[in-house]
């Protein structure tokens, strides 16, 4: 009998070390829960599945899980739970955003460079919500692969992190920051290398060939990894034909609509103008939406990056107080040599928009994601956020959007056994919304408390942190 009860005492004690991860001073200055029971009570419950909105119910997290979701009059409370009176707002679970960077867009001239913010950006995407992202595509693989595993061991704060390759490309745009490839033998060489370092998924770039993309393709797979790509010289349908598995930024790159494209060169300005002159409800749009659902392809949503200028706030989502006071400047007259400018824009950006809800609505797979790069008007965290307004703006019902930002990419990411909705026994990745977000979408940007693993996270704190900051860290 001594003998059982010291087992079940070693038991509770490895149990106990399991769940209590070791924080750093910094990182506990954010985080307002850390107990083991917690019953969010009376609460509207957006569960991530695309079922109905619940009102009134409970949800119960025990050791970083999610352990019991149920009407607030017939779900008992266990005894010594931390009570969160939730009357008035809203649960979702955490976001799962699949076009992420750790860096951001720098200014000189006219040249278009990025810089890593390695500080910044982790602690505003968990603000805004994202408790697991994909980095798409990384500049700086070695220190993304580092934050990771800072975040893991609680020395820094962020997100889950699913590590994409850097950018496989060969020379075109002129973008320093980027590697280029000269001959295919280099492609398998890239996903031998960054596998063995901790990267998970693989992007592939505007100038590459089909035969980089068959070898991408094979190599990643074969050691269970994905692809994804922003393409150009390679149309989506040759793309899906070939096996990808992702394409990046819904509809607006693609080059399936410029008349004898040329195999395996890009015309940037020749495929945006072919995307723009497409009529709403042409034959090829149909039979490409055909051929990606048939193929399983699954589009990653960017809007953000798209986003018009006119009658649009300056950084969208309500960046402006994280970017510093130069990067702003340039932000800003960018922006004002823009608004009321943009028709053309404004039209393709709705296009873009209309064709990606046909896809889903037809049963396409879609992710979404917020590139904080191109006119530095896209900020992590705060893009986020905007990302669900803008789903919902362009006529995608609630429960799909938060579907849309959390289930699919969990099942993108091979998770969904563990994260991307509000299930019992799931893990705890979940924000608390202060308002009724059914009510008002603007809400989202009201969150109080993301919990990541059970642990609950100050949003507001996390926000303020690094206001000024972007662009200097």
């Amino acid at each position: 009998m001594k003998s059982l009860t010291l087992t079940l005492v070693l038991l509770l004690y490895v149990s106990f070390q399991i769940r209590a991860q070791e924080f750093t001073k910094e990182v506990k200055a954010f985080i307002s829960i850390d107990t083991t029971m917690v019953a969010i009570t009376h609460v509207k419950l957006i569960d991530g599945t695309g079922d109905s909105i619940k009102n009134n119910l409970t949800v119960i997290i025990h050791d970083g899980k999610i352990e019991h979701t149920g009407h607030s009059n017939t779900v008992l409370i266990p005894d010594g739970a931390l009570i969160i009176d939730g009357t008035g707002k809203t649960i979702i679970p955490g976001l799962v955003m699949l076009h992420e960077h750790l860096f951001y867009t720098k200014f000189f001239e006219n040249w278009f460079s990025v810089g890593q913010s390695t500080f910044t950006f982790p602690r505003l995407y968990l603000a805004g919500g994202v408790t697991t992202m994909r980095t798409a595509g990384s500049i700086q693989p070695q220190s993304d692969l580092n934050v990771k595993q800072w975040i893991t061991d609680g020395k820094m704060i962020g997100p889950k992190m699913d590590v994409t390759s850097p950018f496989i490309e060969r020379e075109g745009l002129p973008i320093a920051e980027l590697g280029f490839i000269k001959k295919t033998d280099e492609v398998s060489e890239i996903v031998d290398f960054w596998s063995k370092r901790g990267v998970t998924s693989f992007k592939l770039y505007n100038n590459i060939t089909q035969e980089d993309m068959k070898v991408c393709i094979a190599e990643a797979h074969k050691r269970g990894f994905k692809v994804t790509g922003h393409l150009c010289s390679v149309t989506y349908e040759e793309a899906s034909n070939l096996g990808i598995d992702n394409l990046e930024h819904g509809f607006r790159v693609s080059t399936d609509f410029l008349e004898r494209k040329e195999e395996n060169i890009c015309d940037p300005f020749a495929a945006r103008k072919s995307f723009n002159e497409e009529p709403i409800d042409s034959p090829k749009i149909k039979h490409l939406i055909e051929v990606l659902i048939k193929n399983g392809t699954t589009i990653t949503t960017t809007p953000n990056v798209f986003e018009p200028y006119t009658n649009r706030e300056l950084i969208p989502g309500g960046g402006e107080r994280a970017v510093s006071p130069e990067v702003l400047k340039d932000v800003k007259n960018i922006y004002d040599r823009m608004v009321y400018k943009d028709s053309v824009q404004t039209a393709s950006y709705h296009k873009n928009m209309t064709w990606l809800k046909r896809f889903y609505d037809l049963g396409g797979k879609l992710v979404a994601g917020t590139d904080p790069t191109g006119a530095g008007r896209t900020v992590a965290g705060y893009a986020n956020q905007h990302t669900i307004e803008l789903l919902v703006e362009a006529g995608f019902p609630l429960v799909d959007v938060i579907k849309i930002c959390t289930h699919n990419g969990a099942k993108y990411l091979n998770k969904a056994h563990e994260i991307g909705t509000i299930e019992s026994g799931k893990i705890a990745d979940l924000i608390l919304v202060d308002g009724d977000l059914e009510k008002n979408i603007k809400t989202i940007r009201n969150m109080e408390i993301v919990f990541k693993d059970g642990i609950g996270y100050n949003s507001k704190k996390l926000f303020e942190s690094v206001n000024g900051q972007v662009g200097r860290n």
